[in-house]
C-alpha cells in the first residue's frame, strides 16, 4: 500500500512539470484507514507546496488530517522561501506518520526536514519508492548539486543514422506522434538550445505547439552573431524569450537584435564557452535545457561532459548518402572502447517511430 500511495503522489507531482522551476516537482497524499482524504501537488513556482495543498484539499472535503499518514515524494522543507516551512504545517495538522520518497539535496533542507518531523514526534519512513521519486526530479537534483542545468540532448534520425538527406532537407524524419512528444518536452524544460548552423539550415521556431503548452527560453549558440534578422526566432522574439549567445563585443551589432526583442549575451574569446553559458542559465533558475541541434553543438557538449541524458528518435526510413549528416559531428572517439555509454535505458514507440533514451 505504501508504494500504491506513493505512485499516486508521483502522478500528482507530474502535473507541475514545466511550471515549478527552479523548485522541484512534488506530490503529496493524505491517507487514513487505507483511503485518501486529501491530495495535492506543487503547481507553480511560488504557489502552495504539495504538503500544504494536500492539507487544504483535506479541509475542503470537510475532513480532519489529525492522525492521518502523509505520503510525499520529496523531503518536506523546513525553511521559509516563497512559502513557509511545510514541516510546520505537518506538525500543526497532527499528522501521525510521514512516508518520504526522495531526500532533498538542497543544503537548506538536506535531512533537516525529516529531523524536524521526528523531533516533533512524527514517525518518518524514508526511501519509499525512492528510485521513481528520484527520477521525477533528476534535473532539480543536478541543478542543486552543480549549479548547472540538466542537459537533455535530443535528435531524430533514420535507421541508417541520418539526420537529413544529402541535400540538407530534414522535414520530416519522424511522424506526427513523435513530433508532438517533442513539443511536450519543450513545454517541460526551462530552455531549448540550438547551434547557429541549425538556425541557418532549418530556420526553426522552437516553440511549444500543443494546447496549453508553454514556450521555453530559446537559446542560440552563435559565436559570430550570424542569426538572420529575418529568421523565425528573431521575428518572434518579442513574443517568445530568445537569447543569442555570442562572442561579438561590438554593441552596435547587438542593436537590431535587441530592438527585435532578443537578449544578447557576450562571452570572451572566439567560441561561446558552453559551461559558462550553462552556468548563466542555471543562475537564472533554469533546471533543464533541451538541446535540439546541431551535430557540432551536440558533440561539443557531450565531449565537455555537459550532457546528462540522450533521446534518440529513430524513424524506420533509410536516406543513404555518404555526405548526408548524422546526429553528432566533431572528431568522434578514436576507438570503440572510448564510446560514450548510456545506462538506465528506456524504449518507447510513437507511431512507427521509436525513441531510445538513456543517461550518460
Amino acid at each position: 500500500m505504501h508504494e500504491t500511495f506513493m505512485r499516486r503522489a508521483i502522478s500528482l507531482a507530474e502535473r507541475g512539470r514545466g511550471h515549478t522551476a527552479p523548485n522541484p516537482l512534488v506530490g503529496a497524499v493524505l491517507v487514513r484507514d487505507g483511503k485518501i482524504i486529501g491530495e495535492g501537488f506543487h503547481a507553480f513556482y511560488g504557489g502552495l507546496h504539495a504538503e500544504r495543498a494536500a492539507l487544504e484539499d483535506c479541509f475542503q472535503r470537510g475532513l480532519s488530517p489529525a492522525g492521518a499518514s502523509l505520503y510525499v515524494t520529496l523531503e518536506p522543507c523546513c525553511h521559509t522561501g516563497k512559502q513557509p516551512p511545510c514541516t510546520e504545517a505537518i506538525l500543526a495538522a497532527d499528522i501521525r506518520a510521514v512516508f518520504v520518497g526522495s531526500s532533498d539535496p538542497n543544503p537548506l533542507v538536506a535531512g533537516k526536514g525529516i529531523a524536524a518531523l521526528r523531533q516533533g514526534g512524527i514517525a518518518v519512513t524514508e526511501h519509499v519508492s525512492e528510485s521513481a521519486c528520484d527520477a521525477l526530479n533528476a534535473p532539480f537534483f543536478h541543478h542543486i548539486r552543480t549549479g548547472l542545468p540538466f542537459v537533455l540532448l535530443k535528435y531524430a534520425m533514420t535507421l541508417d543514422g541520418k539526420t537529413a538527406c544529402a541535400s540538407g532537407a530534414s522535414r520530416w524524419i519522424t511522424g506526427e506522434a513523435a513530433r508532438e512528444e517533442v513539443h511536450r518536452t519543450r513545454a517541460a524544460v526551462g530552455a531549448v538550445m540550438v547551434g547557429i548552423n541549425t538556425v541557418l539550415q532549418d530556420d526553426p521556431l522552437l516553440t511549444c505547439r500543443i494546447p496549453g503548452g508553454r514556450n521555453p527560453l530559446r537559446v542560440v549558440c552563435d559565436s559570430g552573431l550570424r542569426t538572420p534578422l529575418d529568421s523565425a526566432l528573431v521575428k518572434t522574439a518579442a513574443e517568445v524569450p530568445t537569447l543569442l549567445a555570442c562572442c561579438v563585443s561590438d554593441t552596435a551589432r547587438h542593436e537590431a537584435y535587441l530592438a527585435a526583442g532578443c537578449e544578447v549575451l557576450t562571452f570572451p574569446g572566439r567560441r561561446v564557452d558552453l559551461r559558462a553559458l550553462l552556468t548563466s542559465l542555471g543562475a537564472r533558475g533554469i533546471n533543464e535545457v533541451l538541446v535540439e541541434g546541431g551535430a557540432e553543438l551536440g558533440w561539443a557538449l557531450l565531449s565537455a561532459g555537459l550532457v546528462q541524458r540522450v533521446q534518440a528518435y529513430i524513424a524506420p526510413k533509410l536516406f543513404g548518402g555518404k555526405n548526408a549528416p548524422s546526429a553528432l559531428g566533431g572528431t568522434g572517439v578514436p576507438y570503440p572502447i572510448d564510446a560514450f555509454a548510456l545506462k538506465n535505458m528506456h524504449i518507447r514507440s510513437f507511431g512507427a517511430d521509436v525513441r531510445i533514451e538513456g543517461d550518460l
